[in-house]
């Protein structure tokens, strides 16, 4: 499996898929916020955040798959804004059920990038904060946008895991892999 993973590493069209992944990710939050009229709280824009890092780390992977600093940057950067993602959609999550069991909770207004990357700024059409913490607009199967951004975050953290632990073995000889 690992062998096959790292194959699949070096090929161009797994890395447009996973940008293909985030860019779809992205387009369905702005979809949300600009169609349906759902706005963005401060956890939401960081989970959006960590999808644009994923779209930045595989685009920079189909730059040159087969450089092994390269691949490696992209994997780590991949990694880091799946792990960080998963874990804001997760404070998220609790802070939606905080308010639905009668508790009260609150969040920031107001994103906090840091000034190297003021997302807020520079794209307010897309990282501007619009919306409060806690309001469970939108379910599907029974989970809400919190809820499915955790999940999909981790699948990408736990793929991105893979991917990485791929990188330390030997890519195989065979031509059809």
């Amino acid at each position: 499996m690992f062998r096959a993973l790292k194959s699949l590493s070096v090929k161009r069209w797994p890395w447009l898929l996973l940008a293909c992944t985030a860019l779809l990710l992205l387009a369905t939050g702005l979809y949300f916020q600009y169609s349906l009229n759902y706005q963005p709280c401060i956890k939401c824009i960081y989970v959006r955040a960590a999808f644009a890092g994923i779209l930045l780390a595989a685009l920079l992977a189909l730059v040159a798959p087969k450089q092994s600093l390269v691949r490696l940057l992209s994997i780590f950067t991949w990694l880091a804004a799946a792990v960080y993602g998963a874990m804001q959609a997760q404070e998220l999550v609790t802070i939606e059920q905080t308010l639905a069991s009668g508790g009260f909770t609150t969040c920031a207004l107001f994103a906090d990038f840091p000034a190297w990357l003021a997302l807020d700024n520079w794209f307010p059409v897309v990282f501007a904060v619009t919306g409060t913490c806690g309001g469970v607009d939108w379910q599907f199967l029974g989970l809400s946008m919190a809820e499915w951004s955790r999940f999909i975050l981790a699948a990408y953290a736990v793929v991105g895991l893979l991917v990485l632990l791929s990188q330390f073995t030997k890519r195989s000889k065979n031509p059809y892999m």
